[in-house]
């Protein structure tokens, strides 16, 4: 295997690893009313389990309130079951026409709980770019055995390592980003 393409396999697992770490920041709130917070939010529609965001418009007309509008007022209140049952902090106000969700400010002790949220989803991206570079650095160890120069192998490993080190520092970013956003009041 040759050593460009260890190094670009191991890059393109290391940016899933941060695409899969953002990700999951949006799904944590911080205070502020976000459409993201209904994803992973499926609503009984049809016979079918469908996004909330397949059966009705969500937006946000104001930075406290997410209003969901159903194209259907029949499913109106499966969406209000499924957002009770999702236990997301906030209760639905229904009125025949549409959802709102008001999203009450943080306290302080919720805050924290995020931030620790916040943190762990950190970690696990950190330990997936960790079992990647692992991963690169057996696989130029088994190059090497198979023929491929010592030096070329050394520097494929030196080059995981900063790959390592680039996309720590990235999702380091991500986290002090997202750990502002929840500590502003």
């Amino acid at each position: 295997m040759e050593s460009k393409e260890i190094l670009t396999s191991l890059e393109g697992k290391m940016q899933k690893s941060l695409s899969f770490l953002q990700e999951s920041l949006l799904n944590i709130r911080a205070g502020k009313a976000n459409v993201n917070m209904l994803n992973g939010i499926t609503v009984e529609s049809y016979g079918a389990e469908m996004p909330v965001n397949q059966v009705a418009s969500v937006t946000v007309p104001d930075a406290k309130t997410v209003l969901i509008q159903p194209w259907d007022k029949n499913v109106i209140a499966a969406i209000e079951k499924a957002i009770v049952n999702a236990n997301l902090g906030v209760t639905p106000s229904n009125n025949g026409e549409s959802i709102r969700l008001n999203i009450p400010p943080l306290t302080e002790e919720r805050r924290k709980q995020l931030v620790k949220q916040v943190k762990t989803e950190g970690e696990n991206a950190k330990v997936s770019i960790r079992t990647a570079r692992r991963d690169a650095v057996e696989a130029f160890k088994k190059a090497q055995k198979e023929g491929m120069p010592e030096d070329m192998a050394k520097d494929g490993e030196n080059e995981a390592q900063k790959l390592t080190d680039k996309y720590n520092k990235l999702i380091d970013a991500e986290l002090d980003k997202k750990e502002s956003e929840i500590m502003t009041v």
